[in-house]
């Protein structure tokens, strides 16, 4: 009987434990979120990446980040723009896409591998930038908002939307042309857009360009819209209702027609 007694006991004592264990939280899954070791494309990216619509230019302060008088990277100096205006550059360009997604850039925003961005050593964070494929022709605006590629021979490493839209991703590089889109900081007033013509190829699309920047001192651009592909010629942004009256003058001056206001506040 007492040893029949002494295992009823030491059951009860089991059991107790059992319970308290089984009643406790549960065990926390303290392993790191896992960081991709080689850089790629997703796995499940949007099908509509090479529509993406170009972003609009913007004058936007500098960031608070990115923007040292100059910088070293692997021994390496760089010295950052004091502005945008007039840069304009053949190189080549690389993409980067899931071992950065989801990571700080230098300017401190989040990277994002299906937005229009890229990095670029020296430009000024943020600027807005034309990019044109040399090799095909795409082209798109990008947004620049990181540092980098830190690879001889590169002068923009590209968003991986962005390399999907200029047709680079599947080579991995390709020569390009990066013109960066520069603002007047003294404008003020109310922005416009005009649209001065939309061709069907680029060779129509980039006389008036050239034709175009000889007479303006406004951000003038190619865009290719997603609905139908054709290149269009767009100025802006225009600020003031004066200034746009002059743009509009010019043109009925040179005979090159009357721009289509796209947008305006």
């Amino acid at each position: 009987m007492r040893s029949f007694a002494r295992l009823m006991v030491m059951l009860f004592v089991l059991g107790t434990l059992s319970a308290c264990l089984s009643s406790g939280p549960a065990p926390v899954n303290r392993k790191p979120v896992p960081v991709a070791q080689q850089d790629g494309a997703p796995s499940n990216a949007p099908v509509d990446l090479a529509y993406l619509p170009d972003p609009v230019p913007k004058p936007e302060p500098r960031s608070r980040y990115g923007n040292p008088e100059q910088y070293t990277v692997a021994g390496q100096s760089y010295r950052v723009l004091r502005s945008a205006s007039g840069y304009a550059e053949n190189g080549m360009a690389s993409w980067y896409g899931t071992k950065f997604h989801g990571r700080r850039t230098s300017s401190g925003e989040v990277y994002d591998m299906l937005q229009l961005t890229a990095a670029h050593k020296t430009l000024p964070i943020p600027t807005y930038a034309h990019v044109i494929n040399l090799e095909n022709n795409r082209r798109t605006i990008v947004r620049i908002n990181d540092r980098g590629p830190f690879h001889d021979g590169r002068i923009i490493d590209l968003s991986y939307a962005a390399a999907v839209k200029l047709g680079v991703h599947p080579a991995g590089t390709a020569r390009v042309r990066v013109e960066a889109i520069s603002f007047d900081p003294a404008m003020s007033g109310g922005r416009y857009v005009l649209q001065a013509g939309a061709f069907s190829g680029p060779a129509g699309a980039d006389a008036l360009l050239a034709r175009l920047k000889s007479l303006l001192e406004h951000p003038v651009h190619v865009v290719q819209t997603p609905e139908d592909r054709l290149y269009r010629v767009r100025i802006g942004p225009i600020h003031g209702d004066a200034e746009l009256d002059r743009v509009r003058s010019l043109f009925e001056e040179h005979a090159l027609g009357a721009p289509m206001l796209i947008n305006g506040r």
